[in-house]
């Protein structure tokens, strides 16, 4: 049976786009702040964070959007916190499919001049236990900070933004009434369209994963289990990127 959510009473009775939204503005708007190691932080807005201040700065985004979560905490227990094996099968098979993506995308983009495409979404491929080997207790608590935030913060918010606000708002105008897995064409091509604007350095690797959840989606009508399947990816894909030094992912 598919999710209708009830709206919860107060403010966000009235403003039920804030559940949705709130976090994952939060995050986004101090992200944009993040330094690469060829762009200083917040150039856009006239600001110079060097890449040294990128854990101040990451951390800031978290205990934000930690803060705006809080907020709207009501919210999300509007969906039955239901999770299946299958979400659980699908985060699994999703990292496999994400770092292979990824991958590919480097040997067949390179060669073919389109390079510039994985540029878009440069990373800043933070390693912490190389910029902050001389003080192993910071190195690994920023360490445990971004895994933190890879594996419980994104899913949450983003998997709200994308199909508990995006996907219904393109079903139907009162996108709130939509029971959570009700889809159309146009839908789908939301759910995947933009998750690939988000990730521009890695188009391949996002359309074919939130193809793959958006079929979970359908499958179980469960928000939680959509969460749940970008958490062991990211979880999964922390480790692979700890274990192999591949700081490009993430």
């Amino acid at each position: 049976m598919p999710e209708t959510p009830e709206k919860p009473n107060g403010l966000l009775d009235r403003h039920p786009w804030l559940v949705f939204l709130l976090p994952f503005v939060v995050y986004m708007l101090v992200g944009s702040l993040e330094p690469t190691p060829d762009k200083p932080g917040g150039a856009d807005v006239g600001l110079a964070i060097a890449y040294a201040d990128y854990p101040w700065v990451y951390t800031a985004k978290i205990v934000l959007t930690l803060a705006a979560m809080a907020c709207v905490l009501p919210g999300y227990r509007q969906f039955p916190p239901r999770v299946s094996l299958l979400g659980i099968l699908v985060g699994v098979v999703g990292v496999v499919v994400w770092v292979g993506a990824c991958k590919l995308e480097r040997h067949v983009l390179g060669p073919l001049g389109l390079d510039r495409l994985i540029d878009l979404g440069v990373r800043p491929g933070y390693n912490p236990l190389a910029e902050l080997a001389g003080n192993p207790l910071a190195a690994w608590g920023f360490l445990a900070v971004r895994l933190f935030g890879l594996a419980v913060i994104v899913p949450v918010i983003e998997e709200f933004f994308l199909r508990g606000f995006l996907m219904r708002f393109f079903v139907e105008r009162d996108w709130w009434k939509v029971p959570f897995g009700t889809v159309t064409t146009t839908a789908v091509i939301v759910g995947t369209v933009a998750p690939m604007l988000m990730h521009p350095g890695e188009l391949v690797a996002a359309a074919l994963w939130f193809s793959m959840v958006t079929w979970l989606m359908m499958r179980t009508r469960s928000i939680w289990d959509c969460v749940a399947a970008h958490a062991v990816t990211n979880l999964l894909l922390g480790v692979y990127v700890v274990l192999r030094s591949d700081w490009q992912l993430m």
